[in-house]
């Protein structure tokens, strides 16, 4: 086994040449402590050219040879020429191997540069553009699929499609019911607050019923729905990706659509409708509290308000809308799945950005339903 000890040294002759000498073994377990040590004898030489004498050089490795020219390189950069003379048929073996070229590339982690607000809002136009294409690429398809699934009921997994009813039904409900519960008390107190300096407590049933109904009852429980059952499909999904699942399921001749989404969507399209009339429910019995308590009305006559303020239209509308919510948030949910590439990071960014367009897509639909319900 060749020995770490090395000797580098410098000198001049007569004739003003300056000569490097290395002796010794340059391996890859001495190399740290032979370049700096170089670096060092040849500091205050500022010549346009230097000699390296490698005839005393017992062993050299790879890394060795790649260190020489290495330091031809960086001497290169300082416009001084290092020739190797006296070089052993053994070392000029290795070197002549090795390309110089490797050692001017490119770093391979590129130096950060701070970018502009300018190209920084470029930047995330372009990527909002992308995206906004894999939506609506993604979205075609998902329609497609539902179609095919009305004209062929039998190629659902109604199996999974059930078990999702319960994860996102039975499962949703508690939390549903809680934030509906309490959103209806804090209406109905609030507004009982201005009202009653008009004596118009006898309004706070029909202000309430009609708020939840025509609006907060669906927007609030998608975004509850978003925030349980969006995320777990978007996660569920990319988790498969990364696990090459959903690449075995193509192998197998399965539509990944059909076989993954169509359940999902399906599930939701079913149970958000019936979140959203108990999220209606509970809101209205949150208002009976502070109505009963608080603003000396009986239970019949805010039940008798509350009646007198819902329509049939209203509620019909508002099971519409809430359809529309379960498709835009199963699909956004498993759009974002399929769009994993990586590992985990990657799971975790698309569960985020599942929520994220979620409730931004939600706000969008519920604001195009209040502009056309308004001129219905």
């Amino acid at each position: 086994m060749p020995s770490n000890e090395y000797v580098v040294s410098i000198s001049e002759n007569n004739a003003g040449d300056t000569t490097l000498f290395v002796s010794g073994s340059i391996t890859l377990h001495n190399i740290d402590a032979v370049l700096p040590e170089i670096k060092r004898l040849l500091e205050d030489k500022n010549l346009p050219k230097i000699y390296a004498d490698l005839i005393n050089i017992d062993f050299i490795d790879s890394a060795g040879a790649m260190l020489l020219l290495q330091l031809e390189n960086e001497l290169k950069e300082r416009s001084v020429k290092l020739e190797f003379i006296n070089i052993p048929d053994k070392i000029r073996g290795i070197m002549t191997l090795l390309d110089k070229n490797a050692l001017v590339s490119k770093p391979i982690i590129p130096d950060k540069r701070s970018i502009g607000s300018l190209e920084r809002i470029g930047e995330m136009s372009i990527n909002f553009i992308y995206d906004v294409k894999d939506v609506i690429s993604f979205g075609g398809e998902l329609i497609l699929e539902i179609i095919h699934a009305l004209f062929h009921p039998r190629s659902v997994r109604w199996t999974d499609a059930i078990i999702y009813m319960k994860k996102v039904g039975v499962d949703g409900l508690p939390i549903v019911g809680l934030i509906s519960f309490l959103l209806g008390l804090i209406i109905a107190f609030m507004s009982s607050l201005q009202l009653k300096q008009f004596g118009a407590n006898i309004y706070v049933p029909s202000l309430l019923s009609l708020a939840m109904v025509r609006e907060l009852g669906p927007i609030m429980t998608a975004i509850l729905v978003a925030g349980r059952s969006g995320s777990a499909f978007a996660a569920e999904i990319g988790t498969m990706k990364v696990n090459e699942e959903v690449d075995a399921l193509i192998i197998m001749g399965f539509n990944p659509v059909r076989f993954l989404a169509i359940p999902k969507v399906f599930a939701a399209i079913m149970v958000v409708p019936l979140l959203t009339l108990f999220a209606d429910l509970f809101a209205i019995i949150g208002g009976l509290f502070i109505g009963v308590f608080f603003l000396d009305l009986t239970v019949y006559t805010f039940v008798q308000q509350s009646i007198k303020a819902i329509t049939v239209f209203n509620v019909v509308t508002s099971m519409i809308k809430a359809v529309v919510l379960a498709i835009l948030i199963a699909g956004i949910g498993c759009q974002r799945g399929f769009m994993v590439r990586g590992g985990a990071q990657d799971v975790g960014n698309a569960t985020t950005s599942a929520v994220v367009a979620a409730l931004f897509l939600i706000i969008v639909v519920d604001s195009i339903f209040a502009i056309l319900l308004n001129y219905v």
